[in-house]
């Protein structure tokens, strides 16, 4: 590999951060000064501005003509964003979520997973694919935006506390107008570097584009949901350590694949191992937060841990698959028959304790107002 494709691939995501870190910037205090609420920035513009890395990736991939590259980008940053940054955000602080839209954007998180899926099955998603879900994210903003103002005043103050700066001054409008500019250009130079990199490096260790983009690149375009998520953990921000990852999963499948097969002249092709394997983990995966509503709006330390030992494995699979080492069919049988089986039995005794658990408290409120 030559030195130069790889400070070409590190230099494209080196600008793919900072450029997402100057347009949140600058896209957050903006909305600010015309009056956004501070819940409304924090679910759309933070956390679709994280995955503006994702954005500028698959759409020059797109246009590249990279299929594989536009759509594990989607695919591996939406694992990653679960298994790899909710585990070590829990492991930091086990995350108590009290933001009631939650009940709403993880089952259409498992949703719109579900669809891709159910559009992929053609081989192909297509310019009219694309519209369907480009249409679905306009939805999904216009309901965040409407239910943003049901919040509690907890969440409420979060939100203000984080998102809340206010700069009615013009030079500071300019100022930010600036900044997201300055942004969008690092972004497109970078998402530029990083794909030309990216390509070299997959033509190089002679593997996939899609096991690249599964892995390197999805974990390089996440680094902004990794240090949004992580130092609100650490604040004890909890409500945006998870809606930040689940508000970017959401963007990604919509917005970026959206925008994606609408400019891709043939669509993006969807290989077969995506469809056999990487969608259905994703779909997993999402399914996994589930448990958020089982076990009192919580995921604890333990969970966190789970997740992150699951992310651990999905890379393993990936890279054994990649090099077609002897030791895939043992490893594949033992996730099989023994981990995912026990880690369902232990999640499904979880929910139904929690639901008991519950009911008890519930009839014992009832009884108290009597």
């Amino acid at each position: 590999m030559h030195l130069e494709t790889l400070v070409s691939f590190l230099a494209g995501v080196a600008l793919l951060i900072a450029g997402a870190e100057i347009l949140v910037r600058g896209a957050s205090r903006l909305a600010a000064t015309i009056g956004v609420s501070p819940l409304v920035i924090g679910l759309t513009v933070v956390a679709f501005g994280t995955s503006s890395p994702e954005l500028a990736v698959s759409l020059q991939a797109s246009l590249a003509g990279e299929p594989d590259i536009a759509l594990g980008n989607v695919v591996g940053s939406n694992v990653f964003n679960v298994l790899f940054i909710l585990g070590l955000s829990a492991l930091i602080a086990p995350l108590v979520v009290a933001q009631q839209l939650v009940r709403f954007d993880v089952p259409l998180m498992i949703g719109v997973s579900v669809l891709l899926f159910v559009l992929a099955l053609d081989g192909s998603i297509g310019r009219f694919d694309g519209l369907v879900l480009t249409g679905g994210i306009v939805g999904y903003c216009l309901f965040a935006i409407r239910q943003s103002w049901k919040e509690s005043p907890a969440v409420r103050a979060e939100y203000e506390k984080e998102f809340g700066q206010r700069a009615p001054r013009l030079s500071q409008r300019l100022l930010n107008i600036v900044l997201v500019v300055i942004g969008l250009a690092m972004l497109m130079l970078g998402s530029r570097w990083l794909l030309s990199g990216a390509v070299a490096v997959a033509e190089a260790l002679g593997v996939s584009k899609l096991v690249i983009a599964l892995t390197i690149i999805a974990a390089g375009t996440s680094l902004p949901e990794v240090a949004t998520s992580v130092v609100a953990s650490i604040r004890g921000e909890r409500d945006i350590a998870v809606g930040n990852v689940v508000g970017s999963n959401i963007f990604n499948v919509l917005a970026i694949l959206g925008l994606s097969g609408v400019v891709a002249a043939d669509g993006i092709r969807v290989a077969p191992a995506a469809l056999r394997f990487d969608i259905p983990v994703m779909i997993a995966v999402s399914v996994a937060c589930l448990p958020i509503f089982f076990t009192g709006y919580r995921i604890a330390r333990w969970e966190g841990f789970l997740f992150l030992a699951y992310y651990a494995g999905y890379t393993l699979y990936l890279i054994l698959d990649a090099a077609q080492h002897d030791a895939l069919p043992e490893f594949s049988a033992m996730m099989r028959l023994f981990v995912i089986p026990l880690t369902l039995v232990t999640l499904a005794v979880l929910a139904v304790r929690a639901l008991k658990i519950k009911r008890v408290a519930e009839g014992a409120g009832d009884a108290a107002q009597q």
